[in-house]
């Protein structure tokens, strides 16, 4: 009798369970980690790098993996957050406007550096990129720079955006040679970071300060200043970092701006400071600061809205 009633409970059982593979392959979906669910734009990079199946590898980047490169496009396309500009580098300008792309378009962002994989040169918004051969030489091949180390793909990015676009910081140094991810050839200046937004992206850029004058605010207004563009688009300030990383063993710092950072939120704090939270090297920070302290480490606030089609 006990027999009995076992197989007629696992009969049952063996019918529940075959029901349920039979619902859950009809409507597409998976019984386990339901809950996450990708944006369809991340989908959609995901649909295209695997479509590409194994890359070959290319002529004019002898030093890039394919298989590490489609692999670095993957988590750039997931998580953009992680992208990160590597230790002691001068990519940071780059690494902030990457945002945009990851963000909004990571599907557009993997088409092109694929592009530029295979043929060597490649177009995003208004800009032809054709990398000269020491930069294309050098992708993949940089060291000592942390997780950017493993991350050719993102060497390459830098690599191009510096190779291509210029400022006054640039002008004696214009030709890469071995380590200049370090030097001025890969600087910024904050009329330069306006212009690779503005030629790069469909977006109307906006910019208040300069390289040596900090914007007009009041340290009154601050907050609701940076508030109000936070609700409009992206907003990317221009920093004296060194005195946001308080060092002890820094002695001098300059009153000048160094680093650029996407800002992501800012909110008031019980005690009258204001907590500013900001993506910087491939993470989210967060810092305490007077209204006094920001007015006086801005020197440039660079907001984006999408621009509207006719």
């Amino acid at each position: 009798m006990l027999r009995k009633k076992s197989a007629k409970y696992f009969i049952c059982l063996l019918t529940v369970l075959f029901w349920f593979s039979v619902t859950y392959a009809q409507s597409g979906k998976k019984p386990n980690n339901t809950s996450v669910q990708l944006p369809a734009s991340q989908v959609a990079a995901l649909n295209f790098l695997d479509s590409l199946g194994r890359l070959d590898t290319s002529s004019h980047w002898p030093n890039v993996d394919p298989g590490l490169f489609l692999e670095n496009l993957r988590v750039f396309a997931t998580t953009p957050l992680r992208f990160y500009e590597g230790k002691v580098t001068n990519f940071c300008a780059y690494s902030a406007l990457t945002y945009i792309p990851l963000n909004y378009d990571p599907e557009g962002f993997s088409r092109f550096m694929v592009k530029l994989y295979r043929d060597g040169k490649a177009t995003m918004g208004k800009v032809n990129f054709r990398p000269g051969k020491a930069v294309r030489t050098e992708a993949g091949l940089i060291r000592y720079k942390g997780a950017l180390d493993i991350s050719p793909a993102g060497q390459m990015w830098f690599l191009v955006l510096a190779d291509h676009f210029k400022g006054y910081l640039n002008i004696f140094n214009h030709r890469f040679h071995k380590g200049d991810e370090n030097t001025l050839w890969a600087s910024t200046n904050f009329a330069k970071f306006n212009r690779m937004l503005r030629r790069l992206f469909p977006f109307k850029v906006h910019a208040r300060g300069a390289d040596i004058i900090r914007p007009s605010i009041s340290k009154n207004k601050i907050y609701r200043y940076l508030r109000e563009k936070l609700e409009e688009g992206p907003v990317f300030l221009y920093l004296n970092n060194r005195l946001l990383y308080k060092k002890a063993h820094v002695v001098a710092r300059f009153g000048i701006p160094t680093h650029y950072v996407l800002l992501m939120d800012i909110y008031e704090a019980d005690n009258g400071k204001l907590n500013i939270v900001y993506w910087d090297y491939g993470r989210k920070s967060l810092q305490q600061v007077t209204p006094a302290f920001l007015k006086k480490i801005i020197f440039g606030i660079t907001w984006c809205t999408i621009k509207k089609t006719k």
